[in-house]
């Protein structure tokens, strides 16, 4: 069966639905595909004590700011699930679920999109598929014991999912480190191998850090500001949400009895191989903090503001620890690995020759070569808040309007 539309939007996460609340209000006919078989997918699998690190003002979809009473929470996952199905429903977006969409192909008027069974022909299409379709880990994985649980992140769900015994977390980016605070405050022992997320304060001078960051305009640096187009990859700085929000520190986490790792190398049944890096990566992290600061500092001299002054904790703890090269897991009584390394993307489904040495598209703010081909809510598609709820609308809007333009 073959079905003819304008545009067609694979994908229902964040970027998807806020295009498709843009091309409703031009009254352009368009069709989300969404491989799940419901709204908010995405966030159904995080853990169940998850909530936005992002407060809650920043909530910017089109057609959908944050009206709440609680603009400086942090909204948890239930709740993030019933936003985004709410907003479906009440701008009455035509998305198709249950949609796994197999190939996109050019023609000679415009694209084909298949998908099982069915195939749409479309004159615009929009990849909004994100960058997180497929969990990373490493190959020697497969060489740890088979009596060993071995999960990622976005598997995690809550403590006493996990077998009895400590739990080893690869990865101390924002989801490793919430993780690694919850199970060790739930009473297990935690090891946490460091990676490269720096750090950052939950309050500073008397204001969230994502106000200052966004005030300043932080989030709205281009990819031209990084030091290589690999950077836009680096993990998010450790935060948290939860209780209201508060910090992440690795030398509070050492202070409280978690044991911190190099960069894991290598597996082989119990024993885990680990590379004599912590202390320099928990340099990397604390400078990482110290430089937000500074800039943080600058512009509100520059700005002339009335902010308090304030001196950030200086925890030394993490440098105290025992350097470790190999972990005996069975020793250490872990009974369960958490990798918390992030995602890799795959964009095969686009049969284009359209893609950078790293696999990743080649475009400008989301607009390639190939006329009516889009790509949407990818990291640093534009600025750093391309993949946030603060300003993924904006991407949306630019694109909306070169559909439009396009059609004219």
């Amino acid at each position: 069966m073959t079905e003819k539309l304008d545009t067609i939007i694979i994908g229902g996460g964040q970027a998807g639905l806020s295009l498709s609340y843009l091309l409703t209000q031009q009254g352009r006919e368009h069709l989300v595909l969404e491989k799940a078989g419901r709204a908010g997918e995405a966030w159904r699998w995080r853990w169940d004590s998850f909530t936005f690190v992002t407060p809650n003002w920043a909530i910017r979809l089109p057609g959908g700011n944050y009206q709440g009473d609680n603009p400086d929470g942090y909204m948890p996952r239930d709740e993030i699930i019933g936003m985004f199905e709410a907003y479906v429903t009440r701008h009455g977006l035509p998305v198709r679920y249950g949609v796994a969409v197999k190939a996109v192909k050019r023609t000679e008027t415009g694209y084909t999109v298949e998908a099982d069974g069915t195939t749409w022909e479309a004159a615009n299409v929009v990849v909004a598929t994100g960058s997180f379709q497929k969990p990373k880990s490493p190959s020697f994985s497969a060489n740890i014991a088979k009596d060993v649980l071995q999960i990622h992140s976005g598997e995690y769900r809550n403590p006493s999912a996990l077998p009895p015994g400590a739990v080893l977390i690869i990865g101390s980016g924002q989801s490793g480190c919430q993780i690694a605070e919850e199970l060790y405050q739930s009473g297990r022992k935690v090891f946490l191998s460091v990676g490269s997320a720096g750090r950052a304060p939950r309050r500073y001078r008397g204001k969230d850090v994502f106000w200052w960051l966004d005030k300043s305009g932080f989030f709205d640096r281009t990819l031209d500001k990084l030091p290589s187009p690999k950077a836009r990859f680096a993990g998010n700085p450790q935060a948290s949400g939860t209780r209201g929000g508060h910090p992440i520190n690795l030398h509070q986490f050492a202070r409280d009895g978690v044991t911190l790792l190099g960069r894991v190398q290598g597996a082989d049944d119990h024993r885990i191989a680990l590379a004599p890096n912590l202390k320099e990566a928990l340099g990397k992290v604390d400078e990482f903090e110290v430089n937000l600061l500074k800039m943080i500092d600058g512009f509100i001299a520059k700005s002339g503001l009335d902010a308090p002054k304030e001196e950030a904790p200086q925890l030394r703890d993490g440098y105290e620890t025992e350097v470790i090269t190999e972990l005996d897991l069975r020793a250490a009584g872990v009974s369960s690995i958490i990798w918390a390394m992030g995602y890799t993307f795959d964009f095969s489904l686009v049969q284009l020759p359209i893609f950078d040495d790293d696999g990743y598209p080649v475009q400008q703010r989301g607009v390639t070569d190939y006329p009516g081909l889009y790509f949407l809510g990818l990291h640093w598609l534009h600025t750093a808040k391309s993949t946030l709820l603060l300003g993924v609308g904006e991407d949306a809007a630019y694109v909306a309007e070169h559909i439009a333009t396009r059609g004219q």
